[in-house]
């Protein structure tokens, strides 16, 4: 492990915040902030909803790519320190050929049991009905929209990676972390470059060199102490042009070439994934005090490091 803070006053950034993105519902667009508020489960209001089928499993653009083309907006005020939703706020959701749905900020009465998403089952609130008949018209079939129940359920991620930390709906981890540099990179090998909404980080970062975020295990932004714990292994997501819904072979097909674990892991178990993006956990207590933000322009400070991306966690 390599550590690369300096002794000698303030040391120059490794790299900056170039960019903040929120899904509040999974799989559906993300909106792009100025900054975010630091929760226990990653930045406030991401991947609090999800859409469910008719068993109340969760829908994903992996099996709904018409996911990708619907909008949410939340209020401006929503990411700003300590506040909290009145009975007039909302959030607003669009989609081609659909009315303008409106879903309270405020918590739902009604609670859903057996909502489960991948390994998780348990309870989460029901958006009602309304949510219910526009996103089952939207997307042809039975859906429910729900929102994580924080009061009574955790969803822990995999203890062998980050054991003590939780999130709501993402996948595995809080936080998802991709360098401008590493997308360049791709795009000079892709015949049709592609927008970095493809690859749904919260945090896209400039100033670094290309891939260097494989090798971060522990960095700070601002003053909030970050770590690395497993590079992100990619699924087919990055493949559906989030302005058409419409799925093809890239990237994939490129990362497979110099991002796979046979390239970057050749001494490793292989599982034929490959790999784009860190993700990341929070080791600051943010249930105490003043809300603690992330802001677009933070400087990043990497304190430790591995060497090479075969020694980092995947």
């Amino acid at each position: 492990m390599e550590k690369t803070s300096s002794s000698t006053g303030t040391p120059a950034a490794d790299a900056k915040i170039s960019s903040i993105f929120i899904y509040p519902i999974k799989s559906c667009r993300g909106v792009s902030v100025p900054q975010a508020p630091l929760t226990p489960t990653g930045f406030r209001w991401d991947r609090q909803w999800l859409v469910v089928n008719e068993k109340l499993r969760a829908y994903t653009q992996r099996v709904q790519p018409k996911l990708a083309l619907v909008e949410v907006n939340l209020p401006e005020e929503a990411f700003s320190e300590d506040w909290e939703p009145t009975k007039n706020s909302y959030m607003e959701i669009k989609a081609p050929g659909m009315d303008l749905l409106k879903i309270s900020l405020c918590k739902p009465p009604q609670v859903a049991d057996g909502v489960s998403v991948w390994e998780w089952s348990g309870s989460a609130l029901d958006e009602g009905d309304v949510a219910s008949k526009w996103f089952t018209d939207y997307l042809g079939k039975p859906s429910r929209l729900v929102r994580f129940n924080a009061a009574s359920e955790t969803r822990p991620v995999d203890p062998l990676y980050a054991k003590g930390h939780f999130i709501m709906f993402s996948d595995l981890y809080p936080f998802m972390l991709l360098s401008q540099e590493s997308l360049d990179s791709l795009n000079k090998l892709l015949k049709e470059p592609v927008p970095i909404n493809r690859f749904r980080p919260n945090m896209l970062v400039t100033g670094c060199e290309p891939f260097s975020e494989d090798l971060w295990t522990e960095i700070k932004i601002s003053q909030f102490s970050f770590q690395g714990v497993k590079l992100c292994s990619r699924c087919k997501i990055p493949t559906i042009n989030q302005h058409t819904a419409i799925a093809g072979p890239e990237p994939n097909e490129t990362l497979m070439k110099f991002r796979s674990d046979r390239v970057l892991r050749p001494g490793k178990k292989q599982q034929g994934k490959i790999y784009f993006g860190q993700n990341l956990v929070c080791k600051e207590n943010v249930t105490e005090g003043k809300a603690k933000m992330v802001k677009v322009g933070d400087p990043i400070h990497v304190i430790n490091k591995v060497s090479t991306a075969a020694e980092a966690a995947a």
